[in-house]
């Protein structure tokens, strides 16, 4: 089988897909922080225009994160 074919949960202990999720949901949870940084920084420079883009995105992120977290809730209970 074809490396891309298959897991390879045997070496991380965990199913790349659920890997990847968790890995999903970290990445949002991140960003949502970095963002944080990105807001103050425009504020303080008087961008209100690349402040809200920079809220936008963030709450994309923590949609994502949610979304994603949901998602990992439904696949390990079962």
């Amino acid at each position: 089988m074809d490396r891309t074919q298959q897991e390879t949960g045997g070496v991380t202990g965990t199913l790349d897909k659920d890997y990847n999720l968790i890995w999903f949901v970290e990445q949002c949870l991140s960003n949502v922080l970095r963002l944080e940084n990105y807001i103050a920084d425009a504020e303080r420079a008087g961008d209100g225009e690349l402040a809200g883009f920079f809220r936008r995105a963030q709450g994309e992120s923590r949609k994502g994160a949610e979304q994603g977290k949901e998602f990992l809730r439904r696949r390990l209970a079962g």
